[in-house]
């Protein structure tokens, strides 16, 4: 039985999730699928210009898996610039590195880290110590009403 893969720590969901190139008709287009975790690889090591050990150590994978990451990425983006075909940024097996809770008893907000969350810790409300909390959806990459951790192509709470 193969190993589960481990969730990777995104800090940044894109607002846009698809791309086509101009002068295609959408009937005949064909697409690749660019799992957030890729886009996030692309993000700090292209965008923000980081070293892949600092990359690594932010998404909490090794770097051998942070290489594999951008690299398939990386593949994909070019399969699509060369051949013609669209963008979708969706899927894969991340976490936010923060996520906002609300406390449904007294309404109160508050940040839990990525840290907390993989440990499994009961998320109480640090001012009434009440355990009936949910998540508060950030604008970015969670204002689809979803919830929890995106395994695959499902969420899981």
């Amino acid at each position: 039985m193969p190993r589960p893969v481990k969730w990777r720590c995104v800090g940044f969901v894109p607002q846009v999730t698809y791309f086509r190139p101009a002068g295609v008709p959408l009937f005949a287009m064909q697409h690749v699928c660019l799992a957030v975790e890729e886009a996030e690889a692309i993000r700090l090591r292209d965008l923000e210009g980081l070293e892949q050990g600092e990359c690594a150590e932010r998404m909490h994978v090794s770097r051998p898996t942070f290489h594999r990451i951008l690299e398939s990425a990386r593949a994909k983006l070019a399969d699509a610039l060369i051949n013609g075909k669209g963008i979708r940024v969706e899927g894969g097996n991340f976490e936010m590195a923060v996520r906002r809770f609300r406390c449904n008893n007294d309404g109160h907000e508050w940040d839990a880290s990525f840290e907390d969350m993989l440990a499994g810790k009961p998320l109480a409300c640090p001012e009434c110590n009440g355990f009936d909390t949910q998540p508060a959806y950030p604008t970015a990459g969670f204002g689809r009403g979803m919830c929890g951790r995106w395994r695959g192509g499902r969420w899981q709470k």
